[in-house]
């Protein structure tokens, strides 16, 4: 089974989310956030997440890319007790218990998504809002395809 885990091919995400996942901690989607959003709380560093943001599962931070990576059973079981506790903390669940149905659901959501693709595969995720709701669209960057030339700014050390 794959997951999704937080990577960072600079420094931006630090600078564009208010919270910024960190490196390496696993990844959903998030979409759940935006549900109640409307144009009007599209601004700033909230405007950023929305957009394009991954949601990490141990800071409740937000990142632009995520990698493809195998995941075991136990952490899945791990993750979706810290995805239940952030419902029961953020969103007013009532148990972790209770909560917990809804995060293995997200969870599965997100390994539905990585399962057709190699490890390494970079995924960005882009939002908007619509009369549906919120609406989420998946781009794949292969692991091949996925050049720093796409991502890093060169320069000479010349100069």
């Amino acid at each position: 089974m794959n997951l999704a885990r937080a990577i960072h091919v600079d420094e931006s995400d630090q600078y564009v989310f208010a919270n910024p996942a960190r490196t390496g901690e696993w990844c959903v989607s998030g979409g759940f956030e935006f549900s109640d959003w409307t144009e009007a709380d599209l601004t700033g560093k909230q405007r950023q997440a929305f957009t394009n943001g991954w949601l990490g599962l141990e800071t409740g931070g937000r990142v632009t890319f995520v990698a493809v990576t195998p995941v075991t059973p136990e952490e899945i079981a791990d993750l979706e007790v810290k995805l239940a506790q952030h419902f029961v903390t953020y969103y007013g669940a009532p148990s972790v218990d209770a909560a917990r149905p809804v995060a293995r659901e997200e969870i599965f959501h997100m390994a539905d998504l990585c399962e057709e693709h190699a490890p390494n595969t970079l995924l960005t995720v882009m939002r908007d809002l619509t009369d549906a709701g919120v609406r989420e669209v998946f781009r794949v960057i292969d692991p091949e395809d996925a050049d720093l030339d796409q991502f890093a700014v060169h320069g000479s050390l010349d100069e």
